[in-house]
């Protein structure tokens, strides 16, 4: 029972000084963290697999499946939606039109194209409007190290920085040098890195998020430790309160 008490000890006093030596690396890593000031210019990383990813928002929106439309047909109520879902093959049902596929096409698009469909057939100069009421396809998926992991709808233009706030942040473990972006796209499933620590300075880019983005945050191995030896201080504590 002695050896095993002064094993605990030694242990002990290991993660004692290990805690304090992880605690001086992890102030000096906090303190080197430098944000520009004035105009910057950030870099894409061709190496982490940025480049198909854009710092710059979307001017049009593309009406995507589960986003809510308004359609308003001036003058006639009849033909007019005050509120209609995109379905999830892409169309909307217009009075007297039909089944209309909204999906892919600007909202001018979409204006344009109906007021063409009721010229030829119902009206003399048709005017349309259509707005968007709620981005329901606008989803994103934030796991790992975050306060909150979950799904959560963004508004367009929404970037990385704020798809993690959406989840309240990083937990205390985060690896901000590690963070993925898995993106769905037409040549398949495309992965980016992005070094957190550098796009809060402003040295690289914050990549405007697209819908069904998935945003994963790694675990720092040096504070995870640093939790872990922590935690046992209390317990070995016993051994030292004890008198040995």
């Amino acid at each position: 029972m002695e050896g095993l008490v002064k094993m605990d000890i030694a242990a002990f006093r290991c993660m004692k000084t290990g805690a304090l030596s992880l605690t001086a690396i992890l102030a000096a890593c906090a303190s080197g963290q430098q944000v520009a000031v004035g105009p910057v210019s950030p870099a894409i990383s061709p190496g982490m697999g940025q480049e198909g990813y854009s710092q710059t928002p979307a001017v049009d929106h593309a009406v995507r499946a589960g986003d809510e439309l308004r359609v308003t047909v001036f003058r006639e109520e009849a033909l007019s939606l005050e509120s209609v879902i995109v379905s999830a093959d892409g169309t909307i049902s217009l009075p007297l039109v039909g089944p209309y596929q909204a999906a892919g096409k600007t909202m001018a698009q979409i204006e344009t194209e109906i007021e063409a469909i009721l010229g030829e057939r119902y009206l003399l100069r048709p005017d349309v409007a259509v707005n968007i009421l709620d981005y329901g396809s606008h989803l994103v998926t934030v796991e790992g190290q975050v306060t909150e992991p979950g799904v959560f709808q963004f508004a367009p233009g929404t970037r990385l920085s704020g798809g993690i706030s959406l989840a309240n942040g990083l937990t205390r473990v985060a690896d901000r040098r590690d963070v993925a972006v898995f993106r769905q796209t037409a040549e398949g499933l495309q992965v980016a890195r992005f070094d957190y620590a550098a796009v809060s300075a402003g040295r690289m880019i914050d990549p405007v998020l697209q819908p069904g983005d998935r945003i994963v945050v790694g675990t720092d191995g040096l504070a995870q430790f640093y939790q872990d030896a922590l935690r046992a201080v209390p317990v070995l504590g016993i051994f030292t309160n004890a008198g040995i």
